[in-house]
């Protein structure tokens, strides 16, 4: 009796261990802002997943935050721009809107600082995560235009070249077709909309009868934004695909990158320094 009590207290202490050992990882997620001009990045988890970073927050030009990720977490993560959250005139904070009026001319999700789980109003530019529920399995990440594009952005994982995602060689919003442009209502186009999220058709939206590879291929749209962006999903079926699968313990994500059109390497020496 004594040996099997000892036996089943050595199992539960080792089942403790590896409880604590896994629970204790995390990925590391540090976003930077490189643009010129405030942004507010945004979360929102896939089914089943838990909110990080409370779904929200404000980076100013030139600043950086870091997001405790759990290991096995997958989601998205956009900017939105030109924000104006109702503040609250008695200790000035940010709250949400009442009125439920966007908040933001790009990425908005119901007027709110904090999405909550909600995914932004496209279009924006989304990277997307899979973190692998084994750490030492490869995740996998990509950078969509599916849904339309707002801002340039980067992503690695460690220091190899080939776990990074380049930001464009060209904003989108200078060469988009004047029926994808969204504008600020003062002329500025502030984003570039997808084909599919301009006109619905199936053709563009790779459904339906064009739901497979052979039947839903480039577009003169898409085509536009691969020019500009190589390294991102230009549509649904883009190919060869641009996602990319590398172990990851800290992932760097950074909108508004600089080196845009320099040599990969010196890119990532550049981001990581």
């Amino acid at each position: 009796m004594k040996l099997r009590k000892q036996v089943i207290g050595t199992i539960v202490c080792h089942l403790l261990l590896y409880v604590a050992g896994v629970s204790g990882h995390i990925v590391l997620i540090v976003v930077t802002n490189k643009c010129p001009f405030t942004i507010w990045p945004a979360t929102a988890p896939n089914t089943g997943h838990p909110m990080i970073a409370n779904g929200g927050f404000c980076l100013k030009s030139e600043q950086s935050s870091q997001i405790n990720t759990p290991w096995d977490w997958s989601g998205r993560i956009w900017a939105r721009t030109g924000c104006n959250f109702k503040e609250d005139s008695g200790d000035n904070n940010i709250t949400n809107n009442p009125t439920w009026r966007p908040a933001c001319q790009t990425g908005d999700c119901d007027g709110s600082l904090e999405c909550n789980g909600l995914i932004g109003k496209p279009p924006a530019t989304l990277v997307e995560l899979t973190f692998q529920t084994d750490k030492n399995q490869p995740s996998f990440y990509d950078i969509s235009l599916v849904d339309g594009y707002n801002l340039p952005v980067s992503v690695i994982a460690g220091r190899s070249p080939k776990c990074a995602i380049r930001g464009c060689l060209r904003d989108i919003k200078e060469i988009c077709p004047l029926e994808l442009q969204v504008n600020d209502g003062r002329g500025n186009v502030v984003a570039c909309k997808s084909a599919c999220l301009a006109f619905d058709w199936d053709g563009f939206c790779c459904r339906n009868e064009y739901g497979s590879p052979e039947k839903c291929r480039p577009s003169l749209y898409s085509t536009v934004f691969k020019s500009a962006c190589p390294s991102y999903v230009s549509y649904a079926y883009d190919s060869p695909s641009p996602l990319v699968s590398c172990l990851v313990k800290e992932l760097y994500i950074t909108f508004c990158p600089a080196g845009w059109g320099h040599s990969l390497q010196r890119y990532v020496s550049n981001l990581l320094h």
